[in-house]
C-alpha cells in the first residue's frame, strides 16, 4: 500500500483537525544520529495533535565505543522519565546497551513479576547517564529498526478507543499497520510487539489499543515521515467520515457574564482547595465549548478517559456540574449546588478507590476533581502550580478530541474502571511522585502586588515566585510594567506571572484587574498595595491638589483594592493575607512632609479595620513600615531625593549615606529586605498575626511602636 495516497484525499470542512505536515528539512540529515533524534522527537513534541506535553518517547539505536573497552556498542538512546518531547535536549535521553537489554530477556519472570524489571535498567546503562530510564524503555528496545516513534495523536487514539477499531485500523491502513489490544506499558508489551513485527514483516507500524501509536525505520528521516503520514491519514479519514454532531445537538449556548464569572471560580476554587490550595486554568476554545454545551456531553464523559497518560493528568472522570446561569443572583443556592456536587464527586472517589485497591496500593490522594465541565461557560482544571493545570486541560482537551472522533465514526469506548485504577494508583508512578521535590510555602497561592515594576514591589514578586507563588504584577507604569513582567517571565515562566496595567485610584480599572486576577489563576490569596509616590512640602505650601493626590494614592488607592481583593476573599472562603506597605512616616512624621505622612498613617487604621472585620473570614491584615529605601527605588529617582536632601541640608550623593548613619544598626535597607518583611506576613509562619505592624528601617528611634 502506498500510505501517500491519503494525502490527496479532499476532505469535508476539516470537521475534525486541519492534517498535520512533514516538517523535516532534507539539511537535517547531515547531523550526528543523535542530533536528527533531538530534531525528530522536538518536531513531533511541539504539535499537541500529535503528542500531549511530557508525553511519547523516541528512540535511536547508535554504534558508539565502549568508554572502558573501545569495543563497538549498539546503545539505545530514549527519551527519559520525566521528560518533554517538544523541549527535550541531549541529557533528557537515558542511554543503555543494547546487549544488556536483550539479555534481560533471560532473568524476566513472566508477566506477575514484570514490574521487577524496571530495577534492572539501572544495571544497564551507558557511559554513567544519570537520566533514569522509563518504563518505556523495553516498547523501544525490542522493536528491531534503529529509529522508533511512539505518539499520542487524537487522531489515532480515537481509532483506538472505538468499538470496532481494530476492523476500522485495518480498513483504513489495509492492513499496513499492526494491532495489539490495551496492556499496561511495560516489559511484557515490549516482547509482545517485538514478537508481532517479527510474524507481520510488511507492517509499518502499531497501534496500541485505547493508547497510541509506534512507528520505526531505518533512518530519522524515514521514522518521522511513517509518523507523519500515518497520523495524517487517520485525520483524513476522520473529516470525511465523521457525523456533524459526534456529541449529540447543541442544547446550550455559551454565555459570558463576567461578574457571574468570577463569583463561580471563586466559589468553586474555595472549596476545592479546603485540603490545599490550588490555581485555576480556564479553557473556552471551541473544542471544549461544542461539548460541554452538548447533549450527550454527561453520558460519554461518565465512560472515562482512555489513553493513560490522559487520566494520570486529568482522573479517570470529569464533574460536570450542572447549568448555573439562573443561579447568578442567587449566591447561597449556588453554592449549595456546587457544594452538593463536590462531596458527591468526592464520596464516589473515595469508594472507586476502595473498590479497586489492594494490599501494595498507595495512600489515597486528593480526592477532588482535576477538571470541572460547565455547560455555558466551558472547563475549569485546577492543580498546585499554574503550568500543571494548563497541562491538564490541554490533555483533556486532547481526550475531547479523542471522544469526538470515536463518538464521530463509531462508539467511543474506556478503559474499565480496574484498568485506570491500576494505571492511577501504580506503584511505579507513585515512585516517581515520591521523588518529587518538596511542596513550597506558597504553592497554589495566588499574589497580587501593587506598585510591582518598583524596587519592592519586585523584590517582592521574587521571593514569592521563589516560594511557588503566582503572581500578578500591577503597574500604572505601563512600559515599565511591561519590562517587569518580561524579565519574570524569563526568570520563572509564562504560566507564573501576569500583569495589569492599573490605576489604584480608578474604581473600575481596580475592580477590572481583581476580575482578570480570579479568571487567570482563580483567585488572589495575597494582596501587597504597594503602589505609591512621595512628595515633599512645608505645609504651608502644600497645595490642595497635592494634598489631594497623595491621599488619593496612597489612602484612596489602598482602600479601593483591598476592598475588592478583600470581598473576593469572602467569596472564595479560604481566608487571606494583605499587606499594607506603609511607612516610617505613618509612626513618625517627617517635617516637609504633612501630606505624605498624614496620607501613610491612615493605612495603619485601614489594616486595623480589616483585621477586625476580617478575622472572622481568616482574613489577616498587616503593615511593614520601611524607611529610606533608596537602591532600585523609582520614588528616590524623582525629585523626592532631592527634596530630602535639601530638607536634610546635605548633597543629593549623600543621601544613601545619611539614612543609613541615621538608623541605629548603621545598615542600608534594601527592597529584598521589605520582601522579606512582606513574605512572613504572606506565609504560614504568621498565621496566628493579624493587625500588627513591622517596621524595617534598620532601627528608627522615632518610629518605635508605643
Amino acid at each position: 500500500m502506498n500510505i501517500n495516497r491519503c494525502l490527496t484525499t479532499k476532505f469535508m470542512n476539516n470537521r475534525y483537525q486541519v492534517p498535520i505536515k512533514n516538517n523535516w528539512n532534507k539539511k537535517f540529515n547531515r547531523y550526528s544520529k543523535l542530533q536528527q533524534l533531538i530534531i525528530r522527537s522536538n518536531l513531533l513534541g511541539r504539535d499537541l495533535k500529535i503528542t500531549n506535553f511530557g508525553g511519547g518517547n523516541t528512540s535511536s539505536k547508535i554504534n558508539l565505543k565502549d568508554p572502558i573497552n573501545k569495543s563497538n556498542q549498539n546503545i539505545l538512546y530514549v527519551k527519559g522519565s520525566g521528560g518533554d518531547l517538544g523541549s527535550i535536549k541531549e541529557n533528557g535521553f537515558a542511554s543503555l546497551y543494547m546487549e544488556k537489554l536483550n539479555n534481560l530477556k533471560n532473568v524476566y519472570r513472566g508477566f506477575n513479576f514484570e514490574d521487577e524489571m524496571v530495577t534492572y535498567y539501572p544495571m544497564c546503562t551507558f557511559n554513567n547517564n544519570p537520566r533514569a530510564a522509563s518504563i518505556d524503555t523495553p516498547l523501544h528496545a525490542y522493536v528491531p529498526f534503529p529509529e522508533v516513534d511512539h505518539t499520542h495523536p487524537d487522531s489515532i487514539i480515537a481509532l483506538a478507543t472505538m468499538k470496532n477499531g481494530r476492523d476500522i485500523v485495518n480498513k483504513v491502513y489495509e492492513n499496513k499497520l499492526g494491532w495489539l489490544n490495551w496492556q499496561r506499558p511495560g516489559f511484557d508489551l515490549g516482547l509482545k510487539m517485538e514478537n508481532l513485527i517479527k510474524k507481520n514483516k510488511d507492517i509499518i507500524g502499531i497501534v496500541l489499543g485505547h493508547h497510541g501509536l509506534f512507528t520505526w525505520a531505518d533512518t530519522s528521516e524515514l521514522c518521522y515521515k511513517n509518523s507523519i503520514d500515518i497520523i495524517r491519514k487517520a485525520q483524513i479519514y476522520l473529516n470525511n467520515s465523521i457525523k456533524k454532531y459526534s456529541f449529540g445537538k447543541p442544547i446550550y449556548k455559551t454565555k459570558q457574564i463576567s461578574e457571574f464569572e468570577s463569583k463561580l471560580i471563586s466559589i468553586i476554587r474555595g472549596k476545592l482547595s479546603k485540603e490545599n490550595y490550588k490555581i485555576l486554568h480556564l479553557d473556552k476554545s471551541k473544542v471544549t465549548l461544542e461539548f460541554v454545551n452538548s447533549l450527550n456531553m454527561k453520558k460519554i464523559s461518565n465512560i472515562g478517559t482512555s489513553c493513560p497518560d490522559h487520566f494520570l493528568r486529568t482522573k479517570r472522570l470529569p464533574l460536570v456540574l450542572p447549568s448555573l446561569t439562573n443561579l447568578m443572583k442567587n449566591e447561597k443556592d449556588l453554592n449549595k449546588i456546587i457544594e452538593r456536587y463536590l462531596n458527591k464527586y468526592k464520596d464516589d472517589y473515595g469508594k472507586y478507590y476502595k473498590r479497586n485497591k489492594n494490599k501494595n496500593s498507595p495512600n489515597l490522594r486528593d480526592p477532588y476533581p482535576v477538571i470541572v465541565l460547565i455547560p455555558e461557560y466551558g472547563m475549569m482544571s485546577f492543580a498546585k502550580n499554574k503550568s500543571t493545570a494548563r497541562i491538564s486541560s490541554e490533555f483533556f482537551c486532547n481526550a475531547i478530541n479523542v471522544m469526538k472522533g470515536a463518538e464521530g465514526i463509531s462508539k467511543y469506548t474506556g478503559l474499565t474502571e480496574k484498568e485506570a485504577f491500576r494505571i492511577e494508583y501504580w506503584e511505579l508512578e507513585e515512585a516517581k511522585l515520591k521523588r518529587m521535590p518538596p511542596e513550597k510555602e506558597l504553592a497554589g497561592k495566588v499574589a497580587l502586588i501593587t506598585g510591582a515594576a518598583g524596587g519592592i514591589g519586585s523584590a517582592t514578586a521574587t521571593k514569592f515566585l521563589q516560594e511557588g507563588c503566582c503572581v500578578i504584577l500591577t503597574d500604572i507604569d505601563k512600559k515599565a510594567l511591561e519590562k517587569t513582567k518580561d524579565n519574570f517571565q524569563n526568570k520563572f515562566g509564562r504560566d507564573a506571572v501576569q500583569s495589569i496595567v492599573m490605576d489604584v485610584t480608578n474604581e473600575i480599572e481596580v475592580k477590572k484587574a481583581v476580575d482578570e486576577s480570579i479568571n487567570s489563576f482563580g483567585g488572589i490569596d495575597i494582596l501587597v498595595a504597594n503602589a505609591g509616590f512621595a512628595s515633599a512640602a512645608p505645609f504651608e505650601n502644600t497645595s490642595s491638589k497635592l494634598w489631594d493626590k497623595n491621599m488619593a494614592v496612597l489612602s484612596k488607592g489602598c482602600f479601593l483594592i483591598s476592598r475588592e481583593v478583600y470581598a473576593q476573599m469572602m467569596k472564595q472562603n479560604m481566608g487571606g493575607s494583605i499587606i499594607f506597605i506603609s511607612s516610617k512616616n505613618s509612626l513618625s512624621a517627617s517635617k516637609g512632609a504633612s501630606a505624605y505622612s498624614v496620607a501613610k498613617s491612615s493605612l495603619l487604621h485601614l489594616s486595623r479595620s480589616i483585621a477586625l472585620e476580617g478575622a472572622e473570614y481568616k482574613i489577616r491584615s498587616n503593615i511593614i513600615n520601611p524607611d529610606a529605601v533608596i537602591q532600585n527605588s523609582r520614588i528616590w529617582s524623582s525629585d523626592w531625593k532631592k527634596q530630602r536632601a535639601a530638607g536634610n541640608k546635605i548633597s543629593i550623593n549623600k543621601v544613601e549615606e545619611f539614612y543609613k548613619n541615621r538608623s541605629l544598626l548603621k545598615v542600608s535597607v534594601l527592597p529584598e529586605d521589605i520582601a522579606e518583611g512582606i513574605y512572613f506576613f504572606a506565609s504560614s509562619k504568621s498565621k496566628k498575626s493579624t493587625g500588627n505592624i513591622i517596621n524595617i528601617d534598620g532601627g528608627n528611634i522615632t518610629s518605635f511602636t508605643r
